[in-house]
């Protein structure tokens, strides 16, 4: 079977005899702007990885991988006067992120203790300030360190996704309940305490994707090869999760433990994650199949009050879901679903040295 390589190496053939007598200065030339903005080897690596180069393409230029191909580009193009060598981050420059990863848990701690002592309108004004104030935060937490997009990034309508998703996590166990009862008949239970938990848990959550981050950057050091690159990068990958789910565990118990917060939780990590190392459009399907599986979990159920025949069984699986294992089963499903799938993209996606390009 034809692999994705072909079109690099048809397009990579050296044309000339001269070019066959060296090779990497026809693939220098012809990659020329790659290798002169590049301020690492990595970046050409993850360069010429991204158009079809594989360590199989490498050797047609006398190099045993495509890390070994880069570096020698990256030192044979001339840059005029460099710059100097990158260095590990400040600490100065490290504290407004670190501050800005705290914001969330932050804001929504004072709501929450607001919302404890508050009574009446008062209640009402210290939630919809909150929510405000949680939300700004949670955007100034996005934009800023491991969590920011490159060149903005974002798909714009990830971020309704995701507001959609937090709103079900406070409202939606109460509002389908009411829903399967004949309802709504009034204001539903809202259950704020797990929001707590995942707005305390962006600080950890951080602090992993900046390990990972750095730690498969400097994997490339000891890698022999875009395999050997991969393989040790997703261990990586599948420990910053790991971690991630065992400190929102953590601070889950302290505030209200909830299965769909928990899994809601990764989703939302491996989205950002997709997002900053270059499949924002991935992250975005995938926020948005959650959404959909949650409203048609809801519109399930009101369909089946239509009085026609066969529109009852409509709601028979929300129906027995719920009763098996409560309305809080209809966010975990939905959204652990989402997270294998998107752990499972990430296997690949995020192992692969273009995944890990400088911005």
């Amino acid at each position: 079977m034809a692999t994705a390589a072909p079109a690099a190496d048809a397009s990579a053939r050296p044309r000339s005899r001269r070019g066959q007598a060296d090779p990497v200065k026809v693939l220098m030339h012809r990659h020329r702007e790659l290798c002169e903005r590049a301020v690492d080897p990595l970046e050409i690596a993850a360069g010429l990885e991204a158009q079809g180069f594989t360590d199989r393409t490498a050797a047609r230029f006398r190099h045993r991988d495509v890390f070994s191909l880069a570096e020698e580009l990256y030192a044979r193009v001339p840059r005029g006067q460099e710059g100097p060598a990158p260095v590990a981050e400040p600490e100065r420059a490290r504290a407004p992120w670190a501050l800005a990863a705290l914001a969330p848990g932050g804001a929504a701690g004072l709501t929450a203790l607001g919302l404890a002592h508050g009574h009446g309108p008062v209640r009402l004004a210290v939630g919809a300030a909150g929510a405000l104030a949680l939300g700004g935060a949670l955007l100034l937490a996005v934009r800023q360190g491991p969590f920011r997009a490159p060149d903005g990034g974002t798909v714009p309508a990830a971020r309704l996704w995701t507001l959609w998703l937090l709103a079900y996590a406070i409202g939606g166990d109460g509002l389908l309940d009411q829903v399967l009862t004949g309802g709504p008949d009034g204001p539903w239970e809202i259950t704020p305490a797990p929001v707590l938990g995942l707005a305390l848990a962006v600080a950890p959550a951080a602090w992993g994707a900046h390990l990972f981050a750095g730690r498969a950057r400097r994997r490339i050091a000891d890698s022999r090869g875009l395999a050997d690159f991969a393989a040790a990068v997703r261990p990586l990958l599948l420990g910053t999760v790991t971690l991630q789910l065992l400190a929102l565990a953590g601070l889950l118990a302290l505030t209200g433990f909830s299965a769909g917060a928990l899994a809601l939780g990764a989703l939302l990590l491996l989205a950002r994650l997709h997002t900053v190392h270059g499949h924002p459009e991935t992250a975005a399907a995938v926020l948005a199949a959650a959404c959909a599986g949650e409203v048609l979990a809801l519109a399930s159920v009101l369909a089946a009050r239509v009085p026609l025949p066969g529109f009852d069984a409509l709601a028979a699986p929300v129906r027995a879901l719920v009763a098996a294992w409560g309305p809080g089963a209809v966010p975990t499903l939905v959204c652990g679903a989402a997270a294998l799938g998107l752990l499972a993209h990430a296997t690949g996606a995020l192992a692969r040295a273009s995944a890990h390009a400088t911005p």
